[in-house]
This record gives C-alpha cells, sequence and structure tokens, in this order.
C-alpha cells in the first residue's frame, strides 16, 4: 500500500500541473473571447490545432520512445545517446517543417483560415514546443516530479503572463501569438540547461536511434490518428460554416475536455511506474496500479462530467458571451462523455504499451479516425457543431471497445462494476438537484458545485460505494500533510 500511496502524492502534485492548465484556459478564453471577439477566439484555437497536429509528424515517436526506455536504463552512456539523439532527430524534422510552412504560408491561408503572419510565427512555435516537449519527456523519466513540476508553472504562467499582457496592452492576437513564441523560447533555454547540468554533454553517434524509432515510429499513426478525433472537425466546421463557428464550437469543447484535469496526473505516474515494474515481473503490482487508477479516476470523473453537463450553459456564459452559450452549450454532454471514454481507453492502452503493442495502438486510433472523418465529412455540412460533437463521441466509444478488446488480449486488470453503477446513481442524483437548484451567475454555480460535490460524496457513501477501504487509504495519505 505504501508503493501506491507515494505514486497517489505524485499524481496530486502532478495533478495541480493540469489544474493550472485549466486555469490557463479559464483565463485565455473570456481574455479572447471578450476583448478580441469570437472570431478571433476562432483563429487562436485554429493555430494551436494545426500546432497539435504537426507534432505527432515531426516527434517520430521519439518522445514514446524516451518514456518507454530511459526510467530502466542504468547505463549512463546509453542514456545520453537516448536524450541527445532524440533532440537532434527532432530539431532537423520540425525545421524542415517550419521552413515549408514559411515558405508556403500564403498558399495555406485558403486551408487554415488565417493570414500569412500567423502562419510564420506558427512555423517557429513548432521548433520549440517540439524541442520542449522532449526535453520536459526526459525529466519525466528521471521522475523528478518536482523539476518537472516547477518547469511546467513557469511555462504556463508565463504564457498567461505574457498572452494576457499583449491583449490588454493592445497588440492584439498577433501580440498574443507572438507572447506564446517567446515564453517557449526561453523555457527551451532553461529546460536545455537543466538537462545538460543533469547528464552532461555527449554528441550522438545515432547508435539507439534504429531501437527507438522502430518503438516510436508507430505511435506517429496513433498521434495523427487521435488528433484527427479530436481536431479534425474544426477544419470542416472553419471550411463549411466559417471561423465563426469554430469559435463558437472551441469554448464549448474546450469545457468538455476540462475533465482530462482527472486523466493527466494519473496517466503521467502510469507511464513512468508501469514500465520498471513491467520489466521486473511484477504483474501483480502493474495489475494493482491499473485496478487502483482507473477506480480513483472515475470515481472524479464521472460526478464531474454529470456537472459540467448540466451546468454547461452558465460556465460558458460566465467564461465567454451570452451567444456563444447559446450556439453551443448542447454540445458539451457528447464532448464530456468522450473525454470519459478516452479515459477509460488509456487504461487499456498502457497494457498495450507495456508489451510494445504500438501498432496495435495505432491501428485503434487509425479506425476511429477514419470513422471521425467520414462522419464529419457527411454530416457537419448539414448538420453543423452537433454533428462534429456526436461524431466524436461515436469515435471515442469505438476505440475505447476496441482497446478493452486487444489489451484483454494481453492480460486483465480488475475493474469495479459495482462501484461504477453506484457513482453513476450518485452523479444522475446530484445533477437533478442542480437543476432543481438553477444557479444563475458566477457565486450561485460555485455553490452548487461544492454542494453537488457533498451530495455526491454523502450518496456514494450511504451506497458504501466509497467504503473503509478507500477511507483507511485516503486517511494514510494524508496523514504526512496533517501531522506536518
Amino acid at each position: 500500500m505504501s508503493v501506491y500511496l507515494k505514486f497517489v502524492r505524485h499524481i496530486i502534485v502532478v495533478g495541480s500541473i493540469e489544474l493550472l492548465g485549466i486555469v490557463q484556459t479559464i483565463v485565455f478564453l473570456p481574455v479572447i473571447t471578450k476583448l478580441l471577439g469570437v472570431e478571433d477566439y476562432g483563429i487562436w484555437t485554429q493555430i494551436k490545432v494545426t500546432m497539435s497536429l504537426l507534432v505527432p509528424f515531426t516527434f517520430l515517436g521519439l518522445h514514446e520512445a524516451l518514456v518507454r526506455f530511459l526510467p530502466g536504463e542504468k547505463d549512463r552512456k546509453k542514456v545520453q545517446e537516448g536524450i541527445y539523439s532524440s533532440l537532434v532527430l527532432v530539431f532537423f524534422v520540425n525545421l524542415a517543417v517550419a521552413v515549408l510552412l514559411f515558405i508556403f504560408s500564403k498558399q495555406l491561408i485558403s486551408i487554415l483560415r488565417f493570414d500569412a503572419t500567423f502562419i510564420k510565427f506558427l512555423s517557429l512555435i513548432i521548433i520549440f514546443e517540439a524541442l520542449n516537449t522532449v526535453l520536459l519527456v526526459v525529466i519525466r523519466a528521471f521522475r523528478d516530479i518536482g523539476k518537472y513540476f516547477w518547469f511546467m508553472v513557469l511555462k504556463m504562467f508565463g504564457e498567461i503572463g505574457l498572452v494576457v499582457s499583449a491583449v490588454i496592452l493592445g497588440f492584439g492576437l498577433h501580440g498574443a501569438v507572438a507572447a506564446f513564441l517567446l515564453i517557449r523560447v526561453a523555457v527551451f533555454f532553461m529546460l536545455l540547461i537543466y538537462v545538460l547540468t543533469k547528464v552532461g554533454l555527449k554528441f550522438p553517434d545515432f547508435s539507439l536511434a534504429k531501437s527507438y524509432l522502430f518503438f516510436g515510429l508507430p505511435t506517429i499513426a496513433d498521434g495523427v490518428s487521435y488528433w484527427i478525433i479530436t481536431s479534425v472537425d474544426r477544419y470542416f466546421i472553419g471550411f463549411f460554416w466559417g471561423i465563426l463557428f469554430v469559435g463558437y464550437y472551441a469554448p464549448a469543447y474546450s469545457l468538455g475536455t476540462l475533465l482530462t484535469l482527472f486523466l493527466f496526473p494519473i496517466g503521467f505516474m502510469l507511464s513512468v511506474i508501469l514500465p520498471k515494474a513491467f520489466d521486473e515481473n511484477k504483474m501483480e503490482e502493474v495489475k494493482e496500479y491499473l485496478s487502483h487508477s482507473l477506480k480513483y479516476f472515475l470515481l472524479l470523473v464521472i460526478p464531474a462530467g454529470f456537472g459540467v453537463c448540466v451546468l454547461s450553459k452558465q460556465l460558458l456564459i460566465i467564461l465567454s458571451t451570452n451567444d456563444v452559450a447559446n450556439k453551443s452549450y448542447f454540445i458539451v454532454p457528447f464532448i464530456a462523455a468522450s473525454i470519459t471514454f478516452y479515459g477509460v481507453s488509456y487504461f487499456f492502452s498502457e497494457v498495450l504499451i507495456l508489451y510494445k503493442k504500438t501498432k496495435t495502438i495505432a491501428f485503434v486510433w487509425l479506425v476511429g479516425a477514419i470513422l471521425n472523418f467520414l462522419l464529419n465529412m457527411i454530416f457537419i455540412p448539414t448538420f453543423g457543431i452537433l454533428a462534429a460533437a456526436i461524431t466524436t463521441f461515436i469515435s471515442y466509444f469505438c476505440c475505447l471497445v476496441l482497446m478493452f478488446y486487444f489489451s484483454g488480449k494481453q492480460f486483465k486488470f480488475g475493474i469495479d462494476l459495482e462501484f461504477i453503477t453506484k457513482s453513476l446513481l450518485a452523479s444522475g442524483i446530484m445533477a437533478i438537484l442542480i437543476l432543481l437548484f438553477n444557479p444563475r451567475g458566477l457565486l450561485p454555480v460555485i455553490i452548487s458545485i461544492l454542494l453537488g460535490v457533498v451530495v455526491y460524496l454523502m450518496i456514494l457513501f450511504s451506497l458504501k460505494g466509497f467504503g473503509k477501504k478507500e477511507i483507511l487509504f485516503l486517511k494514510e495519505l494524508l496523514a504526512p500533510a496533517v501531522n506536518n
């Protein structure tokens, strides 16, 4: 139990990073929509979406290889080789992509729906975004959670401070995007200095490149397919309905994806801890990590999903505008359910990662991507943003079923179906009470959220879905903080 407690404490630390990410989203949404307009928020969204499309290609899957191989590596020279060969390869691939974007910036305007200046900014952003991600993955592989936390805090607060300042000082969206680039450049040099002091400098001979690429390249298809499911709908909406409707869709989509708060910290720690336990043949420990983690993820994400759905319109009014809320609140339930499916499928995909079945994961996401692309192409021209949300829901559900099926061929871990049923029941009752309360405005919404949490926990406890075992676990977890 003590090993898992340490794991959960690390999850709490990493979870605070994800919380900061939510704060960042909450700050950017009203600042851009209220001060610059919904259309500019649509452009801001398209820039970030395009960045998330390009990065999976330019990584070559090397970030996944680093996470898989570095934690258990004892040879310092191999650690250095893995890090610096990955950095060099990622740099040159991103440089080539950046040059192409820069050269063809005018030709890309009709596709991306924003002017050439933004495309040139984007060409520089992707270089530093990719390099920073590789360096952060290295820190993550070393399990240096404290350093990782502070670098992420610096990056997030730097982005918030510079972007908001640029908008308030009148530099508009161009200034905001320039600030987005500037903070990435600054963080890159800080990360590089830290890694150099940690492992030293070595000029790579690329002796490990073949094995790293063999493991990582299939994950490119995984990343691109995942991007299609999560982001291609913005391009269809922009093409058929205009960038303004991207501005309507993006805030509601962002609201639904806030549920990733509960997945990222757990996934972050699992990706580091599971490979080591698996390589040491501690299968019961691996299964315990997966089973516990899935249960506590569902403990949080199920009621949060219900809450976000019933409060969607009020939250969008608070965070953006009445116009955005009225035009898009109805898509939030589909996105929230989609993120829940994605979260659950993640735990099954970790099983496949352990067995190096990256091609299987890529196949699953490819099926979901093709389904999503075809459904978007058929239905968005007629039904708009509602079709985009429903096709996202269908695609994620399909991926969950396939991931469950293929992971089960390797091994199975415990899934507490009785707990899931009780959590759904408690969340449903909580949601009905919030609807009856019918909050209007920031303070009533905050009160309804707090009361909802209390109601959910009371009902779950009365149903014995949250019993003595979980209470003892939490007491042991919180004991150090209480005693100190």
